[in-house]
């Protein structure tokens, strides 16, 4: 093993909040969030999800493992907690309305904006990425699911954009990425909703394309790429087919969440108090069932 296959192998190793489990015999590297104290994309996260990112630009398509380089054809993530994400940090994003650091904000959403447009297109290395979920994934955590090239969801799951409860809008790629997969009306429904999907409702309108059963998110994806194998040349020309009648556009998703920070810096107290709120109940119930913090993240 070279000196840098070995750096990059420590390097995931002493990741503080992002799992990464290469899987040789499926050609496969999964991706477990894991940021503390709640299921969100702190800034710690959204830098790992980055450095793990360049690290397989710079391999092309390449990943150490135990001593050896792995091509990798499908990167899976989803999450260690029982909910997928509760989405943005908003405790960051409090204080920097608060302190009035635009900077701040506008950093936070461009690590955000990377995160999901370099997922979307397959890091640049030909990739599918693999969305899987097993909890709730509210507002930036129903973006990183969307960014997928494939989303696969257990039955219980729940997913929805719940920023409209605070006059906020999710702006970090949900339009763009909705807009993919279904129509614009249907989009628009869903981001000014407020309320949660189930994952067969979501389904059923070709927004999650395969939905199990509880517990078996994790065979589903192993079966997806088993049954793939042999059509790897297919699906690839589907997607980049795909990606030219309706490509993201990363000037585009730059654009909204410079919209994003200016509506954030212009929320009242009120809805700050209402954000605050959602936070205390995330860090009240963060171990408990992920339905029981979803029904009190709606609830305001």
């Amino acid at each position: 093993m070279s000196n840098l296959h070995y750096a990059n192998e420590v390097a995931f190793q002493n990741f503080k909040q992002l799992e990464v489990k290469v899987v040789p015999e499926q050609k496969a590297v999964w991706l477990y969030c894991n940021s503390q104290p709640q299921p969100c994309y702190t800034l710690t996260l959204l830098q790992e999800l980055d450095e793990f990112q360049s690290i397989l630009k710079q391999r092309d398509g390449k990943l150490p493992h135990e001593g050896k380089l792995v091509d990798i054809e499908y990167s899976v993530g989803t999450s260690r907690h029982s909910v997928f994400s509760f989405g943005g940090d908003l405790e960051h994003f409090i204080k920097c309305i608060e302190s009035r650091d635009c900077e701040g904000l506008r950093a936070y959403a461009r690590a955000s904006i990377n995160a999901v447009y370099f997922n979307n297109i397959g890091r640049e290395v030909n990739l599918t990425t693999i969305s899987l979920v097993h909890g709730n994934a509210l507002g930036g955590g129903f973006e990183a699911v969307l960014s997928g090239n494939v989303i696969i969801a257990e039955r219980q799951a729940e997913l929805g954009f719940p920023e409209v409860l605070f006059n906020l809008f999710p702006g970090m790629g949900a339009y763009n990425l909705l807009a993919q997969r279904v129509n614009l009306s249907m989009v628009e429904k869903i981001m000014l909703s407020g309320r949660l999907y189930s994952a067969e409702e979501l389904h059923d309108i070709g927004i999650i394309d395969v939905l199990v059963e509880e517990g078996e998110g994790e065979a589903a994806v192993g079966s997806y790429i088993r049954s793939n194998r042999n059509r790897k040349n297919s699906l690839s020309a589907i997607r980049k087919i795909r990606d030219c009648v309706n490509p993201l556009n990363y000037q585009q998703l730059i654009d909204i969440g410079d919209i994003w920070v200016e509506t954030a810096m212009n929320l009242s107290e009120r809805e700050i108090r209402v954000m605050s709120r959602l936070v205390n109940s995330q860090k009240k119930f963060s171990n408990h069932n992920s339905n029981v913090i979803a029904s009190h993240a709606v609830s305001y």
